[in-house]
C-alpha cells in the first residue's frame, strides 16, 4: 500500500504547476494534502476511482485539508475527539478495517511565536486523540506537522534555535508523542541521513541550495513499524514550497 502526504500551499495554484501529473504518476492508494486554501465549490478534481474528503477552513484562502482514497473508509471524521467544530479545517480521520489514517495540518506558531500557546495546546489534544485511537486499532498519522524534530532535520539548526518550528517546546511535544508508542518512519529507516528536507523558503535560491527543513511526516503506531517498506521524500517534485512525502507499507 502506498500513501502520499503533500502540503500543496494552495491546491488551485498547485494544479497549475503539475499536481495532477504527479498524482497520476504516483498512483497512491491514499493521497493526503494540506493547506488547500479553498472553499467548497472553488475547485473540482477529476480523479476517477478515488473517494474525496475535504475539510475546508471557515476563513477563505486559508489552511484546509483533503484526502483522496481508492478504498472507501468505514467512517470519516473531522476535528479532534468529540469536537467536530474545527474552523481551520486542519484534521481528517479515516477509519479502515485495520488502521486509522489521520491527516493533519498542524498550526504554525508564527514568526513572533504569537500562536505558540495555541500550538502547544493543539499538540496535547492531538497526542491524546492519537493515543485514544491507537487503543482501538493502529494509526497512520501524516501531514505538515510544522516542526523539525532534531538538528539533523534542518540545514541551519544553530541559527534557528528558538524560531517557529524549532522551539524547545515544539520539539519536546514531538519527543513526547514518539515516546507514547509512535514511530517517525523516515528516521526509523534513515536515522543518520542528512540533507533530507520537505520544505524550503521561497527566498532566492534556497531550494536550489537545499537549505530546508523536514517538517512533513508519516508517523505510525509502533506495532505497524515492521510493516513499513519505505519512507521517502520526493524533493524533486515542484509545485509548492513543500514536496510530497511517501509511505510504502505492507
Amino acid at each position: 500500500m502506498k500513501l502520499v502526504s503533500w502540503n500543496v500551499n494552495g491546491i488551485r495554484a498547485c494544479i497549475k504547476k503539475g499536481f495532477l501529473d504527479y498524482f497520476n504518476d504516483i498512483d497512491a492508494d491514499i493521497f493526503c494534502i494540506q493547506e488547500t486554501k479553498c472553499q467548497d465549490g472553488q475547485v473540482t478534481l477529476d480523479i476517477p476511482n478515488y473517494h474525496q474528503y475535504w475539510n475546508y477552513a471557515v476563513k477563505k484562502g486559508y489552511s484546509g485539508t483533503a484526502v483522496f482514497t481508492k478504498k472507501k473508509p468505514l467512517s470519516v471524521k473531522y476535528g479532534i475527539g468529540e469536537n467536530a467544530e474545527e474552523p481551520e479545517g486542519r484534521i481528517i480521520t479515516l477509519e479502515y478495517d485495520q488502521f486509522y489514517l489521520v491527516n493533519v495540518y498542524t498550526p504554525n506558531s508564527q514568526r513572533d511565536l504569537a500562536r505558540l500557546d495555541f500550538r502547544l495546546s493543539w499538540e496535547e489534544q492531538i497526542r491524546e486523540y492519537l493515543i485514544e485511537l491507537d487503543q482501538t486499532k493502529p494509526v497512520i498519522y501524516c501531514g505538515d506537522l510544522n516542526v523539525a524534530h532534531n538538528e539533523i532535520d534542518l540545514k541551519n539548526s544553530k541559527s534557528n534555535i528558538g524560531n517557529s518550528g524549532f522551539t524547545d517546546e515544539e520539539r519536546e511535544k514531538m519527543t513526547k508523542l514518539l515516546g507514547d508508542g509512535f514511530v517517525d518512519t523516515f528516521r526509523y529507516l534513515y536515522p543518520d541521513k542528512e540533507g533530507s528536507y520537505s520544505w524550503w523558503s521561497y527566498m532566492n535560491k534556497v531550494r536550489e541550495r537545499n537549505i530546508g527543513w523536514r517538517i512533513d511526516y508519516f508517523i505510525v503506531s509502533s506495532r505497524l513499524v515492521e510493516a513499513v517498506k519505505d519512507s521517502q521524500i520526493h524533493s524533486q517534485v515542484l509545485g509548492s514550497d513543500h514536496c510530497p512525502v511517501v509511505l510504502e507499507i505492507k
